[in-house]
């Protein structure tokens, strides 16, 4: 790393992680670098920005008064370190606002030289943020890095990824089985790079998992901010397709460690999750794939939906289910087919 000590801006978006939340911040105290930490908080109802108040004085609140979604809450914070927001209004933002085709005219900040969007569900290790930065000071033409992701009980989390194909799409919903356990689903063709055999050497990569991410002020300002109609998942996809799309590279670096802890969920939330992810991956391929890749896709989508119906119909009979999860299931299997 050159002798200038370079700056961060971390921008966290929080829903209802109050107690992760803290552990996140908490967490930041080990980065030796200058930093500028900011949090939007969107729309909680657990503590978490009477947390930040009263806990991290130090660090920037952005309390929402709803949820927004992660771009749009990611956006109000890349603003906030790259633009002057003198009549900044938190508690009623609008969604045009903030919108991923808003001009960045300039970056305004020049004390920020990296940007980490972070999750509330992570933990820093010591000399993560340190050995991020220290990559990009050595190669200027890579615009996004990653850290290597680990499970809370430290194995590693896939955190290298391809773009989406449609090899990945039919092994998500025809998976192998007992055929080459673990293997075809870690591997190339599900989208995933051999993180282990790279070791601590940095590789490159098509985009890393969205829960830790560091970027270049000026890659941002190049291929503006998060897509807003991404309300949830893909988001972090779409962003580094861009980057990607605009010559910059992306690299994963492995000496970085990161702990990501995830979370559990009902099964009403799973629903809405698996819609929405659908949604979203639908989104993406009518955004940057031809309308034949569109196609074959929602043909694997529906047929393996369809299996998934026959599936739970099966459990139900069997006594592995309720009535009502298999209304929440069919209903949700239902609602994919038709995107």
């Amino acid at each position: 790393m050159s002798n200038r000590n370079p700056t961060i801006g971390v921008v966290i978006v929080s829903f209802n992680t109050c107690t992760l939340l803290r552990e996140c911040l908490d967490s930041l105290r080990v980065c030796t670098l200058p930093r500028r930490t900011i949090v939007v908080d969107n729309g909680s109802y657990d503590g978490s920005a009477d947390l930040v108040r009263t806990k991290f004085p130090a660090v920037e609140l952005v309390a929402l008064q709803r949820n927004v979604g992660f771009a749009s809450g990611t956006n109000v914070g890349l603003r906030f370190l790259l633009e002057k927001q003198t009549t900044f209004h938190p508690q009623h933002p609008t969604r045009d606002a903030y919108h991923a085709d808003a001009n960045l005219t300039a970056v305004e900040t020049p004390d920020i030289d990296y940007i980490l969007l972070l999750n509330p569900d992570t933990v820093v290790h010591p000399g993560a943020i340190e050995s991020l930065v220290a990559f990009l000071e050595a190669h200027p033409r890579v615009g996004a890095v990653g850290p290597r992701l680990l499970n809370p009980d430290g194995s590693i989390q896939p955190a290298a990824f391809r773009f989406p194909t449609l090899t990945m799409t039919l092994l998500d919903l025809f998976p192998p089985g007992e055929i080459l356990p673990g293997r075809l689903y870690n591997s190339w063709w599900h989208g995933r790079y051999h993180q282990e055999c790279h070791g601590h050497d940095a590789f490159p990569i098509d985009h890393p998992l969205g829960a830790c991410m560091l970027v270049r002020p000026e890659t941002v300002v190049q291929i503006g901010l998060l897509d807003e109609s991404f309300f949830m998942y893909t988001e972090e996809i779409d962003w580094c397709y861009r980057i990607r799309q605009n010559g910059w590279a992306i690299w994963q670096v492995p000496a970085a460690y990161v702990t990501h802890v995830g979370g559990a969920a009902t099964e009403q939330f799973r629903a809405r999750m698996l819609i929405a992810l659908h949604e979203s991956r639908m989104r993406f391929f009518r955004k940057h794939y031809t309308s034949s890749f569109v196609f074959w896709h929602r043909t694997i989508v529906r047929a393996g939906m369809l299996r998934m119906m026959l599936l739970v119909w099966r459990d139900y009979l069997s006594g592995m289910l309720t009535r009502e999860d298999l209304a929440i299931r069919l209903a949700t299997y239902g609602r994919v087919m038709q995107l």
